[in-house]
């Protein structure tokens, strides 16, 4: 990264309730470009009610969430050309059941990008082929191992272009073999520049790919900073008891 800041994302006093129930209770935090922020922390603790609330999959109760400097919770704000830019992988790979692997990568692109077939095909064989799986593109999901599923979520993801992902517990569903398989494509997006928000248990990965490290618990931003400082000798309590646990 260089030391040039560029941010991209700015969130401001963010707060989210659910009826009575205060999930996030005014968060603030800055993305810079290029950079991977890894969130961590106890669960309850609103990491994935933050991810949500980055794309607008959850509308904020309160606060402000500007990319690129303009709000995207302002009136007339179109919603869905902002999500565009956000791609998120999730934790159960959410694909299509009844699409092949090669259909499942290009469809967003048909569909909202209005890329003809031929073009969109094209390039989400790239991206197969990038994430490992070239020889899958005519497989189903029910015939891929859980790592596969989540490389070929990535690669649907990608091919929409996104200028940041967002992967909420992306590996937390997958047995432990399959955890390194996705984790080094995620590095491999690191290394190239993306701009990424990862909330996961990984320590080893937020420690070595992760720009910087958030703990989350009770709704708060309780310590961020440099994974290997945070992880290594956090100043909070609160960090103390949960990395006991994880580490």
């Amino acid at each position: 990264m260089t030391d040039e800041k560029d941010i991209i994302i700015q969130v401001k006093g963010l707060k989210k309730n659910f009826g009575n129930l205060e999930v996030l209770k005014g968060v603030d935090m800055e993305i810079d470009r290029g950079e991977v922020v890894v969130i961590i922390g106890p669960s309850g603790s609103g990491k994935s009610t933050f991810l949500r609330c980055l794309n607008l999959l959850e509308k904020p109760t309160e606060g402000d969430i500007l990319f690129h400097g303009e709000s995207i919770l302002k009136k007339g704000m179109n919603i869905d050309k902002y999500r565009e830019k956000f791609g998120m992988v999730f934790q159960l790979f959410n694909l299509f059941e009844n699409l092949s692997v090669l259909d499942n990568v290009s469809i967003g692109q048909r569909k909202v990008k209005k890329i003809s077939k031929e073009e969109a095909d094209k390039y989400s064989l790239e991206l197969l082929k990038k994430v490992g799986l070239a020889d899958k593109v005519n497989a189903y999901p029910s015939q891929l191992s859980g790592g596969q599923k989540q490389r070929v979520a990535i690669a649907r993801t990608l091919a929409m272009n996104p200028e940041v992902i967002l992967f909420d517990e992306a590996t937390s569903a997958l047995d432990p073999e399959m955890v390194g398989e996705v984790l080094q494509i995620m590095r491999k997006l690191a290394e190239d520049g993306m701009t990424m928000v990862v909330v996961t248990h990984e320590m080893g990965f937020a420690r070595e790919v992760g720009d910087r490290v958030v703990f989350m618990d009770g709704g708060y931003v309780v310590e961020e900073g440099d994974p290997r400082e945070v992880i290594s000798n956090p100043k909070h309590q609160r960090t103390k008891n949960f990395l006991s646990k994880m580490l």
